[in-house]
């Protein structure tokens, strides 16, 4: 129990004048007058304990637990460290949890009378004038108190970016000691002992490179809490906080000098009777300081965060993008910086090490192609992003000139670290198929395709009351299959999505009209990844062969619009974080995932039967990404031309994951065409050969780690009867009855090639091959506007 002072009479202002005397005295007379103020100087410090003071500082915060402190963030087990993130490296640790050995270490060193004094120490002022005089020395003579006063106006001035105040915290001017003086005088009112000294131990420097606080120093130098520091260990770090650069002992040229000065702490600590034993003395002053040392490096920021650093760039553009962080990004940094938060992520440590080996295992990081390839997960249902895949290494300084490193995240959105997107071919395809069942038509109603389409025929009839924000504006589309440069005419939507054709996926657009389509894609969370914008129909910035994936998207977004499907319709915004807390554990709101139903899980249902017979048919163009051990697949391949290639899928309500590869740099200039990657050539790259085998690997290896057996999500993809039944016959286009409907087709048969056999011969009309694909005329979009 610390006990204080009774209250006097005494004013600041006879303080003031006895201290401006003293020193003025102590200038002007020299050492007799000094010694002639010897007498005084006990009177004055029982003077100095009877102070009741009212001296304020403005806009200074003594409270001794109100330090800037790091931050740091945890995968969502809550115990893996991604990062660090401080101007100051600083835990700040109640008295209780700091060792009494290191306690009597400070107060040897810097302030024997500090538990007599009462914030200003005249006999230490004495005896430094003394020793300056003499012996041309520079000694202070400050107590603990008025240093911790003087940490703590460096500090606020360095917080407030205020130089006119750093400079006049640390001048070394009387004026500066006597406004010290006059605050420790007040703190030492308002503020117990120990308080003092556990602001003392916490703002302190005990090292170079901003190293601060008792306990980020004892895990730095030692990898122990500052409450198991034992004498020797106490002693070094009392000791450095005189010259924390040259006294730093993790530095090799400064080990000489810092065992000298820790020598000195433990021949003050058995002078003044910390120390009882003169073996225990004896031996610690005889230990080397290099013997002592157990270095553990820190380091802020996202830079050495290894293969998460992707993900933590996304959480730390996440924070200063979010108003629940503050008004202003600058008030986001400060606190991210010094609010000594603990900020839990939804990263799960099994999917991102499982991505980023699939990324490499695919294309590394030195294929001579340079591609790189991208992977992003989303757990279905709840928005929170697992982690990130990518061959490279995260580095926020790279200029491109090593293709290894990148400072870029290509998973996500421009305004959260990454590109303005890409276009991901007929892995848009599967929410076409959302939009059509959306306008009640049935997935097996034969349409006549063609090669040309005029941009007329996908107007919004009967949309919204009758609004045309899609007015047909644009060049005819030409469109044909992959590898037959033709189409397959009748075909319904299910095998026009199952076979991968972009010639039906026209065909669907002309007859909802583009809107609908649009309306899905929005429904199922798209944006664009430049501008955050849905399909703006109000200005006609889509086009039709949107409908074969020439958008701007991003691969994280483009994963959770998959894991909408995989959520029986429900749609999340994806978030980076399920809890930030301060140091006294105050919870700090986080962005919400605001899951909600988007579409009737029938359609959802019905979608995710599509895709499964795209994975498992004999016809099927997602060939590649069946998963072993039975799993049920769900997964949609997609080519853009000969510049990327992608792979979409889900596990049911698990996961879903995107995979995108590509020349980010050089889409064009660089094809993914008659090359080899990693070892394997081939004339003609596509998803299905490139992209499905990473996202296969990542998806099966997480299944294992997860301990999922065969039969997960096997209960899935039942597609609903109203979406399947056909009334409606042959539906025709091309100048010929166009026939639109709103309503739902029921009681009819289905049509030719969409029965549910995995082993349905192909159509005579058709591709055989079991490749993705894309449009080889009249792409409006080819480059991935990165």
């Amino acid at each position: 129990m610390i006990c204080m002072p009774k209250k006097k009479s005494l004013t600041v202002s006879r303080v003031l004048a006895l201290v401006l005397a003293y020193l003025s005295l102590c200038v002007a007379g020299g050492v007799v007058t000094s010694v002639l103020l010897v007498p005084g100087v006990f009177a004055a410090n029982r003077m100095t304990q009877a102070i009741v003071p009212s001296l304020q500082v403005e806009g200074i915060d003594f409270d001794v637990t109100s330090l800037p402190q790091k931050s740091v963030m945890v995968a969502r087990d809550g115990t893996t460290q991604i990062a660090q993130f401080y101007e100051d490296n600083r835990i700040v640790v109640p008295i209780k949890d700091v060792s009494l050995t290191m306690r009597q270490a400070v107060v040897a060193r810097e302030d024997r009378r500090f538990f007599d004094h009462a914030g200003v120490d005249m006999q230490g002022i004495l005896r430094a004038f003394a020793q300056n005089y003499f012996n041309n020395t520079n000694q202070g003579g400050s107590s603990l108190t008025q240093q911790y006063v003087k940490n703590v106006l460096i500090t606020t001035a360095e917080r407030d970016n205020d130089p006119i105040a750093r400079f006049h915290a640390s001048e070394d001017t009387y004026a500066r000691k006597i406004r010290e003086m006059l605050i420790a005088v007040q703190m030492e009112k308002k503020y117990s002992k120990l308080e003092i000294l556990q602001g003392y131990l916490n703002i302190a420097q005990f090292g170079a490179n901003r190293l601060y606080g008792v306990e980020t120093a004892a895990q730095y130098y030692f990898g122990v809490s500052a409450k198991d520091l034992n004498l020797v260990q106490s002693a070094t770090i009392a000791a450095i906080t005189k010259n924390p650069e040259n006294y730093d002992p993790s530095i090799e040229q400064n080990q000489a000098e810092a065992q000298k000065q820790r020598n000195i702490v433990l021949d003050l600590m058995w002078g003044q009777g910390f120390i009882k034993d003169k073996q225990e003395y004896e031996t610690a002053r005889n230990t080397p300081i290099a013997q002592t040392l157990s270095i553990h490096p820190t380091t802020t920021g996202c830079a050495n965060a290894g293969d998460y650093a992707f993900f933590c760039d996304y959480v730390t553009h996440r924070i200063l993008n979010s108003e629940e962080f503050g008004k202003t990004q600058a008030d986001r940094e400060d606190l991210l910086k010094q609010g000594g938060l603990t900020i839990t992520t939804t990263l799960d440590v099994d999917a991102s090490q499982l991505l980023m080996k699939a990324a490499n295992d695919t294309i590394p990081a030195t294929d001579p192609t340079g591609f790189e390839i991208m992977m992003a997960s989303v757990k279905p249902g709840t928005g929170e992003v697992l982690g990130f895949g990518i061959n490279r290494k995260f580095d926020a300084s790279s200029d491109g000139s090593d293709q290894t490193k990148t400072a870029m995240n290509y998973m996500v959105d421009q305004v959260d670290g990454g590109g303005t997107g890409f276009p991901v071919g007929s892995s848009i395809k599967p929410f076409n198929l959302v939009a059509w069942m959306q306008a009640g038509r049935s997935v097996n109603e034969s349409l006549q395709t063609s090669t040309r389409y005029e941009p007329s025929e996908f107007v919004c009839d009967n949309y919204n009351g009758g609004a045309q924000p899609y007015s047909g504006i644009g060049e005819t589309w030409s469109v044909t299959n992959a590898l037959t440069n033709s189409t397959v005419n009748p075909e319904s939507p299910l095998d026009g999505l199952v076979r991968s054709h972009n010639t039906t996926q026209a065909s669907m657009g002309a007859v909802i009209g583009l809107c609908r389509v649009a309306d899905a894609y929005t429904a199922v969370g798209y944006h664009d990844a430049a501008t955050l914008q849905t399909i703006d129909k109000s200005e006609h910035s889509y086009t039709p062969s949107m409908m074969i994936g020439t958008v701007n998207v991003s691969p994280l977004t483009m994963a959770n619009m998959y894991a909408t499907i995989a959520a029986n319709g429900v749609q999340c915004t994806p978030i980076a974080m399920t809890k930030v807390t301060r140091q006294n554990g105050e919870e700090i709101a986080v962005p919400k995932a605001n899951c909600h139903q988007a579409i009737d899980k029938d359609i959802a249902q019905t979608v995710a039967y599509a895709m499964n017979l795209g994975d498992t048919r004999s016809d099927g163009a997602g060939v590649y990404a069946k998963l072993t051990s039975g799993r049920k697949t769900f997964a949609k391949t997609g080519t853009n031309e000969t510049s990327y290639m992608a792979t979409g899928g889900f596990i049911p309500n698990e996961i879903a994951t995107f995979v995108l590869m590509g020349d980010v740099q050089a889409p064009l200039q660089n094809p993914v065409a008659n090359v080899s990657i990693n070892g394997t050539y081939r004339g003609y790259w596509d998803g299905g050969t490139i992209a499905a085998p990473a996202w296969k690997e990542f998806m099966d290896a997480y299944a294992d780690k997860k301990g999922w057996g065969k039969d997960i999500g096997n209960d899935y993809g039942n597609a609903a009867s109203k979406y399947m039944t056909n009334s409606n016959g042959v539906t025709s286009i091309q100048g010929r009855t166009v026939t639109r409907s709103s309503g739902t087709s029921s009681n009819s048969s289905s049509s030719n090639n969409s029965n549910n056999s995995s082993t349905e011969s192909n159509n005579s009309n058709q591709s055989t091959t079991s490749n993705d694909n894309t449009t080889s005329q009249g792409d409006d979009r080819t480059s991935s506007g990165q």
